[in-house]
């Protein structure tokens, strides 16, 4: 290779990095500044967002936004579709279609679709793609395609504290619990007790608890040792060996 070759492959190098700093640099500025916010809503009216709240850019479908109340505290995650209603433009009337508690998570890639009532209490978190709807179509003409025969409409409630894992499909007429673990791919409809787990499709109990009886079946793995009483945050640090520290403190 030339030397004059050799310095149009340096050159050539070094654009490219350039160019992919700077596309990611850009792209960290696209989602900071377009993560919807109390303070920052962008083009979107919701019936509630709570302070501290935040929808990750980009963001899912949203529509009738204003028949959605989502509490303080809550992530969005990327791509999470939010829709009340058919279609967008709707006059929904002064109760909320979707409602989601403070504290929550809903994981990236997940769709809540409400008609009449979707409730999650506070501290719900989800995996992605999370499925969650409050209708579906019946099936009883023959004669008409399924698509357009009309929908039953069952409301959904998840108790606060629920986990739902990634995939769970959440089918309308579900009454989740407090405190219930949705195990991955599961299809959930009916009623779920309090302190349960579920898992498969459809779900079944596989795991509850009880104060008679504490969990049943028991655990098979040891629970996870609990810091000692009065540790430190200084102590912690140098248990772990890292610098814990937020950016800029000293």
């Amino acid at each position: 290779m030339s030397i004059a070759s050799g310095l149009l492959a340096a050159v050539r190098s070094r654009a490219r990095r350039a160019g992919g700093r700077a596309v990611h640099r850009g792209w960290r500025w696209v989602r900071e500044h377009g993560a919807v916010t109390g303070a920052s809503p962008g083009p979107y009216r919701f019936g509630e967002l709570g302070d501290g709240s935040k929808l990750a850019f980009p963001t899912g479908t949203i529509f009738n936004e204003g028949s959605i109340r989502i509490g303080p505290f809550c992530i969005i995650g990327e791509q999470v579709t939010l829709s009340a209603g058919f279609l967008p433009g709707l006059d929904l009337g002064p109760e909320p279609v979707i409602t989601i508690g403070g504290g929550c998570v809903i994981g990236r890639g997940s769709h809540l679709v409400g008609h009449q009532s979707i409730v999650l209490g506070d501290d719900v978190w989800t995996g992605p793609n999370v499925y969650i709807s409050d209708q579906a179509h019946e099936y009883r003409d023959t004669t008409l395609p399924i698509g357009k025969q009309w929908p039953r409409n069952e409301p959904v409630e998840i108790g606060a504290g629920s986990w739902i894992g990634t995939g769970a499909v959440i089918l309308p007429g579900a009454r989740l619990g407090r405190n219930v673990v949705v195990a991955a791919g599961s299809v959930v409809r009916g009623e779920v007790p309090d302190f349960s787990v579920v898992a498969g499709a459809p779900a079944r109990v596989v795991r509850s608890y009880s104060e008679l009886e504490g969990w049943q079946p028991p655990f098979r793995n040891p629970a996870p040792t609990p810091l000692p009483e009065g540790v430190t945050a200084e102590q912690l640090r140098a248990l772990v060996g890292w610098d814990l520290r937020p950016p800029g403190e000293v």
